[in-house]
């Protein structure tokens, strides 16, 4: 079909960029000319290979697998994926064949910072990664749906170092029919869990979908940094303001208005290495910490300039606040009684934290708790995500 030869320059990039191949084979359907073929082009490579014959359920099939000796290539383990059949020979076969990971120069490379390239389908993801590696390493196609698993690239960028997750497009969910669409949506689910940031990714010349808010929704969920890419600009540069898409886009997810918005051109490459920029300083916020006098001065100012309203004649107090953890950005708020703040105080204190400290463009969580006797809010503290307190505000 029109994808043979994309289908071909993937298999031969993998093999390029591989330190061991496992070569897998089905024992029950026996030695095949496809098996042959790909054992003559795997002839010409010079690295370490495995020939795994799978569906090898039990010892007495082993010597029907001898047949795959006639390949030529590689170790033959009997295995059976099934079963759980020869999975420690396996792992240790592969242990033994890996080369030993080469020392950085400074004794520890920089981490790499995961980008979730999440959107439905056919809004240029591939496209963006390819043109961001400057190496076809996904199936574009004009076919939606082509990329059905995600695809994991490697790249660096003015001494950074990145993983790009190429994630399935999405359809909504009384779409998803097969089991493809159903493990292409879990797969993407797990990039975004997977990521240090989420890059959303919408067509400039379609609508806000069904599916764009579910994936926002999912992300929001997760607590992750999101940058809302708008692709295909140069379709509609010079027709369109830019604070239109901005206007567009905070109306349909208002509860995400702290996302930053990047216009780009993925074919061409245009703004996108600021919106890579950007997404490092996402990672950086959401892995800051703030002192602890600086979160009750904050807190302080803020009730002289709005104390909570009555509860039950009496008036809610704050007593301290203090970050407990980062990515996200935690912090917890101990008071007097959680239940009388009302949620619109919560948003008031979580758009006070977004204005002053510096992660104001990352999700935030705020708890509330009561506060313990004297002397146990150190222990209050260590013990909050095992505790039944109340949450103050999630954004």
């Amino acid at each position: 079909d029109n994808l043979t030869k994309d289908v071909e320059q993937q298999i031969q990039a993998g093999i390029d960029e591989a330190d061991l191949l496992l070569f897998v084979v089905d024992t029950k359907a026996g030695l095949t000319a496809l098996d042959e073929m790909v054992g003559e082009r795997l002839r010409k490579v010079e690295k370490p290979i495995i020939l795994l014959a799978n569906k090898t359920d039990h010892s007495g099939l082993d010597n029907t697998a001898l047949e795959f000796h006639r390949l030529g290539r590689g170790w033959l383990i009997p295995i059976s994926v099934h079963q759980n059949r020869n999975r420690r020979e396996l792992f240790d076969a592969i242990f033994e064949r890996l080369p030993e990971e080469g020392e950085q120069p400074d004794g520890q490379a920089e981490p790499r910072m995961k980008l979730a390239i999440v959107g439905r389908r056919n809004v240029g993801k591939s496209t963006f990664v390819n043109t961001l590696t400057k190496a076809k390493r996904c199936i574009v196609s004009e076919v939606p749906g082509t990329t059905r698993d995600s695809v994991d690239v490697h790249f660096d960028l003015d001494g950074h170092r990145f993983i790009a997750i190429d994630t399935p497009g999405l359809r909504r969910n009384k779409s998803i029919r097969t089991d493809i669409d159903f493990y292409g949506l879990h797969r993407a689910q797990r990039s975004v869990r997977r990521s240090d940031v989420s890059l959303l990714f919408f067509d400039c010349t379609q609508q806000i979908s069904k599916v764009d808010k579910q994936l926002a929704h999912y992300i929001e969920q997760q607590y992750k940094p999101c940058v809302f890419v708008v692709n295909k600009w140069d379709q509609v540069a010079g027709q369109m303001p830019t604070e239109r898409w901005v206007r567009y886009l905070r109306e349909h997810f208002p509860t995400m208005s702290y996302c930053p918005i990047a216009f780009i051109t993925g074919q061409t490459g245009k703004n996108m290495k600021s919106l890579l920029n950007h997404a490092q300083m996402l990672f950086k916020q959401s892995q800051t910490r703030v002192p602890t006098p600086t979160i009750n001065k904050l807190f302080h100012a803020a009730v002289q300039r709005q104390q909570p309203p009555l509860y039950l004649n009496r008036r809610p107090k704050i007593y301290f606040g203090s970050q407990i953890a980062t990515t996200p950005p935690t912090i917890i708020i101990m008071c007097n009684m959680p239940q009388g703040f009302p949620p619109s105080y919560r948003r008031y204190l979580l758009n006070v934290c977004r204005d002053n400290l510096p992660f104001g463009e990352v999700p935030i969580k705020l708890y509330m708790q009561k506060r313990e006797s004297q002397g146990k809010e150190q222990r209050a503290k260590k013990d909050l995500e095992n505790s039944g307190e109340e949450e103050l505000y999630d954004g």
